[in-house]
C-alpha cells in the first residue's frame, strides 16, 4: 500500500474514552493525519468480560474500521490488546498495533535495575499481559504489578488534583516504592492524566512508561516502514465514534484528547 493509501485515516478503537489519549498522542506525532476513533460505549467495561466475548466485540471493532477504509488501526485499549490482538493481525488487511508491547519494549529499554512496576485496571494486571511479555525478554526481571480499580473513575470525574486521588495513588504506588522499581508502566489509556501526580510520588528518578506515548511511537514507526505516512502541512481531521453516548461523553473526550470535538456521532454496530 502506497500512493493513494497514505491518504487514507487510521483506525482507532477502545471500549470507551479512554483511548483518546492514545490518538491525543498519536496527534502530537502524527499531526497531519487523519483519524478515526471508535469508542465501544454501549459495551464498556471490556474488563469484566471472558477473553471469548473480548476477541468478539474486537473484531466487530475491527471490521467497522475496515469498511472505513482506514490504512492502520491502533487497539486503544489494554484489555483488547491483552487477548485479541494476536487474532486481530491475522485477519486484519492493514497493520495492527496494539499497547501492551510498545509499552514493554520502552520499559525493558528505560530500567536501570531491572526491576519495574504496573499498574493497571484488574483485568489488565491480571491477564498477565505486560509480566508474560517482560518476563520473555528478561526472565529475571523483577515485577510488581498492582490492579488500581479506583483510577479510572476518579479520572473521569476530573479529580486530578482532588487530596483523595493523591491518597489513593501513594497506596497504590507505594508496593513499588518499597521493591525499589527505577521504571513504572502506565498500564491503562485514562493514565497518562495521572501521570504528573505519579511522578510527584515517585520522584524524578523513576522513568514513567506512557502506553499512549509509546503505542503513537509504535504507529509512526509502522506507517514509515509500509510508506503509509501522509505528506504535507495541514492538520489532519479527528472523528470519533460512539455505540452509545452517555451525557457527558463529549465533554470527556475532550478532556482526554486536549482538543475541542468537532465530528462526534453514535453509531449502530451491526447485529452479529
Amino acid at each position: 500500500m502506497s500512493g493513494p493509501a497514505r491518504e487514507l485515516a487510521i483506525g482507532a478503537f477502545d471500549s470507551g474514552v479512554g483511548g483518546l489519549t492514545v490518538v491525543q498522542a498519536m496527534r502530537r506525532l502524527l499531526p497531519v493525519e487523519d483519524i478515526l476513533y471508535l469508542g465501544d460505549t454501549a459495551r464498556v467495561p471490556y474488563g469484566n468480560k471472558s477473553p471469548e466475548t473480548i476477541v468478539r466485540y474486537s473484531l466487530e471493532n475491527l471490521a467497522y474500521l475496515q469498511g472505513h477504509g482506514v490504512k492502520a488501526v491502533v487497539v486503544a485499549c489494554n484489555t483488547a490488546s491483552a487477548h485479541a490482538l494476536t487474532m486481530l493481525q491475522k485477519v486484519a488487511d492493514v497493520p495492527v498495533i496494539g499497547v501492551i508491547m510498545p509499552g514493554v519494549q520502552a520499559a525493558l529499554a528505560a530500567t536501570r535495575n531491572e526491576r519495574v512496576g504496573i499498574i493497571g485496571t484488574a483485568g489488565t494486571i491480571q491477564s498477565g499481559a505486560y509480566q508474560n511479555l517482560l518476563r520473555l525478554s528478561r526472565p529475571k526481571i523483577s515485577i510488581t504489578a498492582v490492579a488500581a480499580p479506583l483510577l479510572v473513575s476518579l479520572v473521569e470525574e476530573d479529580w486530578l488534583s482532588h487530596p483523595a486521588t493523591g491518597m489513593i495513588l501513594e497506596e497504590y504506588l507505594a508496593p513499588m516504592q518499597a521493591a525499589g522499581v527505577d521504571t513504572v508502566v502506565l498500564a491503562c489509556t485514562h493514565y497518562p492524566l495521572l501521570k504528573p501526580l505519579a511522578q510527584a510520588i515517585l520522584g524524578p528518578e523513576v522513568v514513567l512508561v506512557d502506553s499512549a506515548e509509546n503505542a503513537a511511537a509504535a504507529l509512526a514507526r509502522t506507517l514509515a516502514a509500509h510508506d503509509l505516512g501522509r505528506e504535507g502541512s495541514q492538520a489532519g481531521k479527528i472523528t470519533v465514534r460512539a455505540t452509545d453516548l452517555p451525557s457527558h461523553f463529549a465533554e470527556l473526550a475532550e478532556r482526554f484528547l486536549g482538543e475541542k470535538v468537532s465530528d462526534l456521532s453514535r453509531i449502530q454496530m451491526p447485529a452479529g
